[in-house]
């Protein structure tokens, strides 16, 4: 069972997600570019830490892979955030594209979870009113 994030928190994770994808979607628009760092890094600790908040009170070890994984895509989003000012305040040596790679490895554990996830919980849900019937 999922503990469930409180309304607070939900809208706080729906409204990082809005940022997050405004975020990554301004440095190709070109208007406005110089904020999309920030708009990013701003949606990806708000949508990432509500991910975080979430926890799992149950023993089935394929949700507790998934939660991992989906810990990891969060963790992930933070890091392209990091990496995106970086490259705009050109801090290290690298060329600026790295928080594109980070970004599309961070998306693809998230899309995984976001579909596999609410089914292995409906999966498990379903088997406890079985046991319990």
């Amino acid at each position: 069972m999922m503990k469930p994030l409180t309304p607070l928190q939900n809208a706080i994770s729906m409204i990082g997600g809005v940022l997050l994808i405004v975020g990554a979607l301004l440095p190709l628009a070109g208007v406005m570019a110089e904020y999309a760092p920030y708009v990013f890094t701003l949606g990806a600790l708000s949508y990432g830490g509500t991910q975080m908040l979430r926890r799992y009170e149950g023993k089935n070890t394929t949700i507790i892979r998934l939660r991992r994984q989906e810990i990891i895509g969060a963790l992930l989003l933070m890091v392209s955030a990091v990496l995106m000012l970086v490259s705009s305040f050109r801090l290290l040596p690298l060329q600026g594209g790295e928080w594109k790679v980070c970004l599309s490895i961070a998306v693809v554990f998230e899309l995984y979870t976001a579909f596999r996830l609410p089914q292995e919980l409906d999966k498990e849900a379903r088997n406890n009113e079985q046991k319990k019937g």
